[in-house]
C-alpha cells in the first residue's frame, strides 16, 4: 500500500469530493443535518466548506488529500488552536483498517516544516470512535476521557523528526 499526502487545492478538492461521495456519509467528513445523503446539495456545501476552510485567502486550516495507491481516499487537516495544533482526519470505507490514516498522520509529523518539534498536536473524538482511537494509540497518544463520551488525545511532537514509517508506506510526488 502506497500512502501520499498532498496539500488540498482544487483539483484535490474534486478527487476528495468523489472519495467522500462514493465511500462515506456526509456527517462523517462535514457538518449535515443528521441522516442526510448525498445530493446536489450536499456536495456543492462539501466544496464551499473546504474552500472556505482550506483554500480561502486567510484559511482557518491546512488541509491534505490522502491519497492510497495513487487514489484520493481521505483527508487530513491541521487546525492552529491556542498553541496546539488539532489534527483532523477522514478515510473512505476502502481504505478504512489498512494504516493508511496513521501513515497519513506520521507523514505529516515527519515534516518539521508543518509541526515544529514539541507543539502540542491534539485530537478530539468519541470514546465510540475505536477506530480513531486505534490510530491514537499507534501514534502513542495520551488518551484523556471528557464528559458525555468525548476524548481528546496528544500525540507528542518533541522526538517527531526522522520517524521511520511502517514498510509498504512511501513518501513523494502523487501520479
Amino acid at each position: 500500500m502506497d500512502v501520499r499526502i498532498r496539500p488540498l487545492d482544487e483539483r484535490g478538492l474534486a478527487d476528495l469530493l468523489e472519495a467522500a461521495v462514493a465511500g462515506t456519509a456526509p456527517a462523517e467528513v462535514m457538518p449535515c443535518p443528521p441522516g442526510a445523503t448525498w445530493d446536489d446539495e450536499l456536495r456543492t456545501g462539501f466544496l464551499a466548506f473546504h474552500r472556505a476552510r482550506a483554500l480561502a485567502a486567510d484559511p482557518v486550516e491546512r488541509t491534505w488529500v490522502i491519497r492510497v495507491d495513487g487514489c484520493a481516499a481521505g483527508a487530513l487537516r491541521l487546525e492552529p488552536v491556542g498553541g496546539a495544533s488539532e489534527i483532523g482526519i477522514w478515510l473512505a470505507r476502502g481504505a478504512r483498517g489498512r494504516g493508511a490514516g496513521t501513515a497519513a498522520v506520521r507523514l505529516v509529523l515527519d515534516d518539521e516544516s508543518v509541526i515544529a518539534p514539541g507543539t502540542p498536536l491534539v485530537a478530539r473524538t468519541t470514546a465510540a470512535n475505536t477506530a480513531a482511537l486505534g490510530l491514537l494509540g499507534a501514534l502513542g497518544a495520551a488518551i484523556t476521557p471528557g464528559t458525555e463520551g468525548a476524548v481528546t488525545a496528544q500525540v507528542r511532537t518533541d522526538d517527531h523528526g526522522g520517524r521511520s514509517l511502517p514498510v509498504g508506506h512511501r513518501t513523494g510526488p502523487v501520479c
